[in-house]
């Protein structure tokens, strides 16, 4: 088995174990049933974005790093100008992950109950 499809298929089985007790839990007495499908929805979508940047941005780190150390092996006279790249990427691969971590809190924070659209 190839090492992607197993590292894909550990983080799908990883999401689906983390998903499990969400999927057991019980509904509220005041809440509707929409109201709880739309919370688990979001839950979910969180989940899944702050996984998959988490996931791209250890990817694009590890190869940059991979790159730049190969770079400097290769013409150490270059090494400051391939450090500051580097170091420079790495601050804008984090960054990312920081803005993916801030819309996964502003989606979990919402109070779905609060902005029920009424047809």
């Amino acid at each position: 088995m190839p090492k992607k499809l197993k590292a894909m298929s550990l983080l799908f089985f990883g999401v689906a174990l983390l998903a499990l007790p969400l999927l057991a839990q019980g509904t509220a007495a005041e809440a509707s049933k929409d109201q709880m499908d739309l919370f688990k929805l979001s839950l979910i979508v969180g989940a899944g974005i702050i996984t998959l940047s988490v996931a791209a941005g250890a990817f694009c780190q590890a190869k940059a790093i991979s790159a730049a150390c190969e770079g400097i092996s290769r013409n150490p006279g270059g090494a400051p100008h391939i450090r500051f790249l580097l170091v420079f990427g790495l601050v804008l691969i984090e960054t990312l992950v920081i803005y993916a971590l801030l819309i996964t809190i502003i989606i979990l924070m919402v109070q779905w109950g609060k902005y029920v659209i009424k047809a």
